[in-house]
């Protein structure tokens, strides 16, 4: 279980692939060149996040909140490239 205590972190560049956010808080957090492929981010708050340039490939976004998130150059599930 992931705790609340994630919002607004920075986590630029990360490598969180594969990573279980399931249901986590990251709401204001900038998440701007990480790679989040595979990640479960199944019902997720990403509200105002930052994932510019962030690879989202094969990642499962269900449910997940992306009110306001800068997805700007960010590499989507499908491969598609957010411009």
């Amino acid at each position: 279980m992931v705790c609340n205590w994630i919002s607004g972190l920075r986590l630029e560049g990360a490598n969180l692939e594969g990573a279980n956010l399931c249901q986590a808080d990251l709401s204001d957090a900038n998440l701007s060149d990480a790679n989040l492929s595979d990640a479960n981010l199944e019902g997720a708050n990403l509200c105002q996040a930052d994932l510019s340039d962030a690879n989202l490939s094969d990642a499962n976004l269900e449910l997940a909140n992306l009110m306001d998130a800068n997805l700007e150059g960010t590499t989507m599930p499908d491969g598609t490239i957010r411009h």
